[in-house]
């Protein structure tokens, strides 16, 4: 979701941002706010992993699964015994 985005969803101007940054930045201080967005990012790339993960578990067939056919679409001659 973009900035302009979070703006029209929480209601709130430049403004308030500018405040809500200016407070940060005094709560802070210049030198931990870049270490505050790196941990934020690695947290933000670390869930992207998880879902793309999870996703691609839902989408791929399961390779432990036995096929009861040999790749052809014909059964296996060995399990028909």
């Amino acid at each position: 979701m973009s900035l302009l985005g979070l703006m029209l969803l929480f209601n709130i101007g430049w403004g308030e941002i500018v405040l809500i940054v200016i407070v940060i930045l005094l709560l802070f201080g210049g030198k931990k706010i870049p270490e505050l967005m790196q941990g934020l990012g690695k947290g933000v790339r670390s869930f992207k992993k998880g879902l793309n993960e999870v996703e691609e578990e839902l989408t791929t067939p399961d390779k432990n699964e036995k096929s009861d056919t040999n790749g052809t679409g014909t059964p296996n001659d060995k399990e028909q015994k």
